[in-house]
């Protein structure tokens, strides 16, 4: 796992910069070979369970990734992000938590997982989260199987 973590932290700090963090731009910047600049493109390969930053034709990081799971597959094509959010949330996989922020119900679908009194639902965090089609995207994160979601780790 260690000979991945600077792979792992190139294409999280590329994530971190597509969300238009401008001290995070600058660490992007200097972490890359200037050889290697251009407009960043991740390849998501669903068969290897693997992502791939390219910048300038190059291909400079990888990560393991979990895609989405049965019967919420990932779709298949070219995207441009459409939304790009650092502290992203789901709001529809999360936790029902009490006002002392102690989890009632966890693991629930909010449309489906009926809410306890005195409770209110929190989503479960996804970092970094890119999404590229409604309701799809990429988001930094523990190995896990998501609904819609992409998760590198």
């Amino acid at each position: 796992m260690m000979n991945r973590l600077p792979q792992f932290c190139a294409l999280g700090a590329t994530l971190m910069a597509l969300s238009s963090c401008s001290t995070v731009n600058d660490l992007i910047t200097s972490n890359l070979p200037e050889s290697h600049s251009g407009r960043p493109t991740i390849v998501v390969s669903l068969r290897e369970q693997e992502a791939y930053l390219y910048r300038g034709g190059y291909r400079t990081a990888s990560s393991r990734i979990s895609s989405g799971r049965e019967g919420y597959g990932t779709p298949i094509g070219r995207f441009q992000v459409i939304r790009k959010d650092e502290d992203h949330r789901s709001s529809l996989y999360g936790d029902y938590v009490d006002d002392s922020g102690r989890v009632v119900k966890a693991n629930v679908d909010s449309r489906r997982d009926s809410r306890p009194p005195h409770s209110h639902f929190v989503g479960t965090p996804m970092p970094y989260f890119l999404e590229f089609s409604p309701g799809y995207g990429v988001a930094s994160g523990l190995p896990a199987r998501g609904a819609r979601i992409t998760r590198m780790h």
